[in-house]
């Protein structure tokens, strides 16, 4: 007989192109799925912004797929989402106020220079652990606030309130209920204090964002609230659990131990160590962040980051942009048919570059092309592309943390190109490992959901090293020669782009 009353944690994954939702056991084991996608609208170049109705409407409507598909009874929700997106919405109806800012919006690049001129960076980095740039919220905040004026006059009357994604569907999942936010997020705004985990009312001034209008901080695992007048869903389910999703899926993939790392190859690619429980402020233009808060464990765990905006992004692009690919899938494919790129490089700088670089007027640029040059070269050189990003990140990272990486593991939907994790292993000269599931990020939420809820411990150093049933093991064969002449290669073409 099946029984009815297993309980299930709903892991909702609000994401730049689309949400999923996976109900998930006590095992581990997905047991529904549910997944829509979510129009994305860029108004002006540069400016790249959401419907946040449209993604609470994604959520109902992945939830629904994946109860539809499950047989239990939902004992806790979790959360992660895209991070520094920003929504505000109306205190008593709850309706979002225009679009959500996206995290990939440059539009406040202006401002972020004239801070940076001004002599604020240093301060802001100490305080914050995160260069000044216009990928954070507090920047978008503010110009929201002073191009608009009803926003700001009603913003001042006390009737709106704002968040990152998390702290919307925390909103709309609870009635109207809850103004919270997890850890984890609220150290991705640039306005909160990293050390004291609090928000900064100096940052808040010297962003122009009035702190009436931010959330409640709570922990990543502990309740935020509970959900009320969801279809198919009893009132009173714990909302248990919230980090953004790169915090989320280094939970997930087991990393709670410092010195382990993760990527998740996704629109972009962000590469996340465990630093253990004090932040280590970079010196190497990384981040620092919140990885996690516990409630009842009462442990914060910090992390170093490095993210590349353009990652899965560049496949697409060389399906929508060039025609090189009618899908992205062909990728792997048609970049296997050739030995090597034959000299081509790309940077993939088409939103300008990440860390550790923090261009955001670089452009794009591909270079060593020849008469010989065919399509497949330039899909190789996309893939090591990809790759070489994340050497930049490493090299960093293992400066600042003082250690060297021996394993990298990987999710997201890009590691599932075989190809590219063995050009990653190569360029890296250490193992990648890829768990059997790779939506990581979820299995994050989830884990932080049942911690928050009281159905399971905190893992031990024992579980960090279990953290998936099967892994894929990528060993580097590259020789130390062709990987320093391509990484040389890269280089080079950097200081050009």
């Amino acid at each position: 007989m099946t029984d009815t009353s297993r309980p299930l944690i709903a892991a909702i994954d609000q994401g730049t192109t689309g949400t999923t939702v996976l109900l998930v056991d006590e095992h581990d084991r997905v047991v529904g799925r549910g997944c829509r996608e979510i129009p994305q609208f860029f108004p002006q170049p540069g400016w790249v912004e959401h419907d946040a109705e449209a993604i609470w409407t994604s959520v109902l409507q992945a939830l629904a797929e994946a109860q539809s598909q499950a047989i239990g009874t939902i004992a806790a929700i979790g959360i992660t989402n895209q991070r520094e997106t920003v929504v505000f919405w109306d205190r008593a109806n709850g309706c979002a106020i225009g679009r959500a800012i996206v995290w990939q919006d440059r539009r406040t690049t202006e401002r972020c220079e004239a801070l940076r001129k001004a002599g604020h960076e240093a301060s802001v980095q100490a305080a914050t652990g995160l260069v000044i740039d216009p990928y954070f919220s507090a920047s978008k905040i503010a110009w929201t606030l002073e191009h608009d004026e009803t926003v700001r006059q009603r913003a001042d009357a006390g009737e709106l309130a704002l968040g990152t994604i998390d702290s919307w569907l925390i909103h709309r999942l609870s009635g109207g209920s809850a103004h919270v936010t997890d850890v984890s997020n609220a150290s991705r705004t640039q306005l909160l204090d990293l050390h004291t985990r609090t928000w900064s009312p100096s940052l808040c001034a010297l962003f122009g964002v009035p702190t009436v209008l931010l959330p409640d901080v709570r922990p990543s695992a502990g309740i935020f609230a509970k959900a009320r007048g969801i279809a198919g869903m009893d009132d009173g389910v714990p909302i248990s659990g919230a980090a953004g999703d790169q915090q989320a899926a280094l939970f997930g993939q087991g990393c709670t131990v410092a010195g382990q790392a993760k990527c998740t190859f996704g629109t972009g690619s962000f590469l996340l160590m465990n630093v253990g429980d004090k932040p280590v402020v970079s010196n190497q233009r990384l981040l620092s962040s919140v990885g996690w808060t516990t409630d009842k464990a009462e442990q914060t765990t910090y992390v170093l980051e490095g993210g590349a905006f353009v990652c899965g992004s560049l496949v697409q692009w060389l399906r929508d942009g060039l025609g090189i690919i009618t899908k992205a899938a062909e990728i792997e494919g048609l970049a296997a048919s050739v030995t090597s790129s034959d000299g081509v490089t790309i940077v993939p700088a088409l939103t300008g570059l990440g860390a550790p670089h923090w261009r955001p007027e670089a452009r794009g640029l591909i270079s060593g092309i020849t008469r010989g040059t065919t399509r497949a070269h330039i899909a190789r050189a996309a893939l090591e592309a990809m790759a070489l990003q994340n050497v930049d990140i490493v090299n960093a990272m293992e400066k600042d943390a003082g250690r060297s990486l021996s394993t990298l593991r990987v999710d997201g939907g890009a590691a599932a190109n075989n190809l590219l994790m063995q050009i990653q292993a190569d360029l890296l000269g250490i193992a990648v490992e890829r768990p059997s599931l790779l939506e990581t990020t979820a299995l994050g939420a989830a884990r932080l959901a049942a911690i928050g809820a009281g159905l399971r411990p905190y893992p031990g150093a024992a579980e960090s090293s279990a953290s998936a049933v099967q892994m894929d093991r990528f060993s580097p064969t590259l020789s130390p020669a062709n990987r320093e002449s391509t990484v040389a290669r890269w280089r080079d073409a950097l200081n050009r782009a």
